[in-house]
């Protein structure tokens, strides 16, 4: 039997309204803070997978060189740095993640090969470092006795602007591996999205902070 009432031509109307704004709300959000020739840009860490499923880039101006804002980059990682985000967030899961209000010596060093910790118990491998130029991470995230399901590299690039502040650029790249990785990066967007508006926030107000720091000048006491 035909049933008793059909969808009518506005409730179709209102899906695709819907389905539409949430289309724009995703591109947004993979390219947050990037222009159009970010978006086009080969960057550091593009060549490392053959192909990409879901690229996102996201890029935030710092008002300080890429020498200052490197070291907050390099010291990235469970661990070590943080990412700069939501500590309660990163904690509800586990990521025993502490984020640095600080440039720490002893986090200064990385090299390829070396592992970045994402949480005590998941990690990417360093795959490019060119100080104050661009940090690649590479790799998957096992879960549990299953292998990553996708491969991914996570490429940060600061670029030096005519007027001396950094464009500090941040790209996604996921290939899936199985057919039902979608499953797990796509549903996730959103909070990709929200953790990495925030670490780009971050960098930016911890790089600014430490150069307006050292730029203030020292006023001699009255005589």
């Amino acid at each position: 039997m035909w049933p008793r009432r059909m969808p009518s031509v506005r409730s179709f109307a209102v899906a695709a309204v819907v389905i539409a704004a949430a289309g724009r709300t995703r591109m947004r959000m993979l390219r947050w803070g990037a222009t159009d020739d970010e978006l086009d840009l080969n960057l550091p860490g593009d060549d490392m997978l053959r192909r990409a499923d879901v690229v996102a880039t996201r890029s935030v101006t710092i008002r300080a060189t890429p020498g200052d804002v490197w070291p907050w980059i390099v010291q990235l990682g469970q661990s070590r740095g943080g990412f700069y985000t939501y500590d309660f967030l990163e904690n509800l899961v586990g990521a025993d993640i502490h984020n640095s209000d600080s440039i720490t010596p002893e986090w200064q060093h990385i090299e390829v090969g070396d592992e970045v910790k994402l949480a005590p118990e998941a990690g990417l491998s360093v795959a490019l470092v060119e100080p104050n130029l661009a940090l690649v991470l590479h790799g998957g995230i096992q879960m549990g006795p299953i292998a990553s399901p996708f491969d991914f590299t996570w490429a940060f690039v600061l670029l030096e602007t005519q007027g001396g502040s950094t464009r500090l650029v941040v790209r996604e790249r996921y290939m899936y591996l199985r057919g039902w990785a979608r499953l797990i990066v796509e549903p996730t967007g959103v909070i990709a999205f929200v953790m990495t508006e925030r670490m780009l926030r971050g960098i930016k107000k911890r790089a600014e902070r430490t150069v307006s720091a050292h730029s203030t000048p020292v006023v001699a006491p009255a005589a």
